[in-house]
């Protein structure tokens, strides 16, 4: 007989103790709460030695009730989640309620009582499995985020601290090897001696007592700041232009254009993960870490500073903004406001940079 059926005869039939005793909801809403009161008779041993004795047996939400049949009155409750089926399959069925001490028993032999109890105990147990596996789905992805987090964030973090780090000494050293690849596109590093000693002259005065001063003879378009406090400066600023003070704005440009710590941080991006930590355990870079960054650099534009900062700069030293606006724009339309606010057109005295036996030995650095 179908279960609607079984339900709608329980309904005509008045109950007694042969036969299951029920009451449906009047509004069910899950499989869990389909009925409100089931109730069958069935035999309880309260103890091995104990005879058997007739109970009304009642399911309530989460517990098993078992009563006396002339007094109602409750003999025994037990946890629904706990009871214990000892013999699966076989009839009558005979439950105790709990696996661990299976003294108490009761036997039930009615169908519908039967499912009632295993579809309740199916419906808490996966009641309770659900926020378990809800915790374990959140904790796995917690865990999928933090490692997602560390492989993108970690290697970066790892550099920063590398380039954060790194004394003057070793920023140096990192410096000349962006020179020593730079010099594979740009050509090798000047290196006549009476050009160098005006470059070491004259830099303390322009870009710092620590900083030092290479020429390339390839373009640069300008100056470049490197690790460490070295800059490079293009060969064509010297030969090209008709003193030396275009030459000595672009390294005033380059200090200004980019702080000493982020030109590190971006070359040993460059250098990549693995550079760093070899940085940072022992205190040297791969013979290639830096392989690709000089024509890489070469094909980027130019780091410029905000216009507005190079005036002051320049009015420091008593230089003319002019001639470096030239430089960069002959016509001027690029760069008008650094021509507006030309220092020595306000009035600031022009200071004489070198001799003109300093300029021609500084514009023959890269000859012989």
């Amino acid at each position: 007989m179908r279960r609607d059926a079984m339900v709608a005869e329980s309904h005509r039939k008045p109950p007694d103790h042969a036969h299951a005793r029920l009451s449906l909801m009047t509004a069910p809403l899950t499989a869990l709460t389909e009925f409100q009161r089931l109730e069958a008779q069935g035999s309880w041993r309260e103890t091995p030695q104990a005879r058997l004795r007739e109970v009304i047996v009642s399911v309530g939400e989460a517990s098993l009730t078992l009563m006396d049949p002339k007094s109602d009155q409750p003999l025994s409750h037990w946890s629904l989640p706990a009871v214990t089926r000892i013999n699966p399959g076989k009839l009558p069925a005979l439950y105790t309620p709990s696996s661990e001490a299976p003294d108490e028993t009761v036997e039930i032999d009615d169908p519908l009582m039967i499912e009632a109890i295993e579809r309740v105990q199916r419906a808490i147990a996966s009641h309770r499995a659900s926020p378990g596996r809800l915790r374990g789905v959140v904790t796995g992805l917690a865990v999928l985020v933090m490692l997602g987090g560390l492989i993108f964030w970690l290697p970066d973090a790892l550099i920063r601290h590398a380039a954060r780090i790194a004394p003057p000494a070793q920023a140096r050293d990192i410096g000349l090897a962006v020179l020593a690849d730079l010099e594979r596109s740009a050509g090798a590093v000047c290196r006549r001696n009476s050009g160098q000693q005006v470059l070491d002259w004259i830099s303390p005065d322009l870009v710092g007592a620590d900083a030092l001063v290479q020429v390339v003879p390839g373009p640069l378009n300008g100056a470049r700041r490197l690790p460490g406090d070295l800059y490079v400066l293009g060969g064509d600023l010297l030969t090209t232009t008709p003193g030396p003070e275009a030459a000595a704005g672009h390294l005033i440009a380059a200090r200004l254009a980019v702080e000493d710590k982020d030109v590190t941080l971006d070359v040993m991006r460059h250098a990549g993960l693995m550079a760093a930590l070899r940085l940072m355990t022992l205190g040297t870079l791969p013979r290639d870490a830096m392989q690709g960054l000089g024509e890489a650099m070469l094909a980027e534009a130019l780091p410029r500073p905000d216009l507005a900062a190079l005036p002051p700069a320049f009015a420091e030293r008593g230089l003319s903004t002019e001639p470096y606006a030239r430089s960069i724009d002959p016509t001027g339309a690029a760069v008008l406001p650094l021509l507006e606010a030309d220092p020595i057109r306000d009035g600031v005295p022009p200071a004489q940079l070198l001799t003109d036996e300093q300029w021609l030995a500084l514009q023959q650095i890269c000859a012989g």
